[in-house]
């Protein structure tokens, strides 16, 4: 018997949906047997071949366990022991990882982004310190895609930022936990918003999106792809991210990308995002406080509303303009799930004390 409610629904994160079936199949049809270890398997063989199909022929794959650790592992490969990152003051790195990058050695030089986005214009005002021995020496930028905003960015955007990147030597990291909602709200591949586009350095998410415990730093080809590839395998030890039954990490990466099933649920979630804010969009004291472009809709509610919805729905934020209420779509998010929530939203327009209590989903 399940010690859980499989019946529960909620909207506080994507990483609180099961495992998609194709990906429990995967590690199943892994299992038995000795296979070698800490990477000397034919999955992780398997999943060079998967990774180069997105990312261009030489991409090397190196899987990991979590998002914390891919990104703290690429920073460390891409930023010398003097060097600093640049990145957005609401980046996953600097809010939401305990200080994992700084506690590692990597510096992190934080800028505004309103709209959650790196611009060009930044990372060349923050390049005016290289040279000066008193300060910390930005030697590459951080941007996630989606955004902790949920914005996206567009393969011009990101040549544009990598560009100016590589104009003062730095290399360009993507924190790709939800890179495929990203793809998938633009109709590119995965390769036109990191590899095409000049990206140096990728942590590739699909825990986010189905698989169970399985993320992956990706180098591409690349001027420095040989150079950070070896800074990348050195440092995975010390990291805590050399995983040793790695074929079952590598098994789930080749279910989520050698077909299209990254792009069946990041489309899936989306779509129940963009149904969401559809829904609730034009209700009186509800506003969306970011352009709907993934999985997530942020949203300013009516004073008093988020408690009232929180007892059944689960969610981040507080529905304030300063700290709007995230809700987040995960690919097992089913539209009656959707439904039962803008209802309990439209309900609390009319009665903030009541509405949101009777819902079927608990957070």
């Amino acid at each position: 018997m399940p010690l859980h409610d499989p019946q529960r629904r909620s909207f506080f994160s994507d990483n609180l949906s099961g495992v998609h079936p194709e990906v429990l199949e995967a590690i199943v049809t892994a299992d038995g047997g000795a296979v070698d270890s800490y990477g000397d398997d034919p999955y992780t063989a398997r999943l060079q071949d998967v990774m180069a199909a997105h990312f261009g022929a030489g991409t090397e794959a190196f899987p990991v366990l979590n998002g914390t650790g891919a990104n703290v592992l690429s920073l460390r490969a891409a930023t010398p022991r003097w060097g600093a990152v640049i990145t957005p003051e609401s980046s996953h790195t600097v809010t939401e990882e305990a200080g994992a990058p700084e506690q590692a050695g990597v510096k992190l030089i934080t800028v505004a982004a309103p709209d959650g986005k790196l611009h060009p214009d930044q990372i060349h005002e923050a390049a005016q310190a290289l040279g000066i021995h008193h300060l910390a020496q930005p030697s590459a930028v951080s941007i996630a895609d989606a955004t902790e905003t949920g914005t996206v960015y567009t393969p011009d955007e990101v040549v544009s930022l990598t560009g100016a990147a590589h104009e003062h030597g730095m290399a360009v990291h993507v924190d790709g936990s939800r890179l495929a909602v990203a793809a998938a709200h633009l109709g590119t591949g995965l390769s036109e918003l990191t590899s095409d586009a000049g990206v140096d350095i990728i942590s590739l998410g699909a825990t986010k999106n189905g698989a169970m415990v399985a993320e992956a730093v990706i180098v591409p080809p690349g001027p420095r792809a040989a150079e950070l590839a070896q800074g990348v395998r050195m440092l995975r030890k010390s990291t805590l991210q050399l995983v040793s039954k790695m074929r079952f990490i590598s098994a789930q990466l080749i279910a989520m990308y050698e077909g299209d099933l990254w792009l069946r649920n990041a489309s899936a979630s989306n779509e129940m995002a963009e149904r969401l804010a559809e829904q609730i969009g034009g209700l009186p004291g509800v506003r969306i406080a970011h352009r709907v472009q993934s999985n997530a809709v942020f949203v300013v509610l009516p004073e008093g509303a988020a408690e009232s919805l929180r007892a059944g729905f689960g969610f981040h934020g507080e529905g304030t303009p300063d700290s709007p209420a995230r809700l987040m779509c995960g690919f097992d998010t089913a539209a009656d799930d959707v439904d039962a929530l803008a209802d309990a939203i439209r309900r609390v327009c009319e009665d903030p004390v009541s509405a949101g209590t009777e819902s079927h989903l608990v957070g």
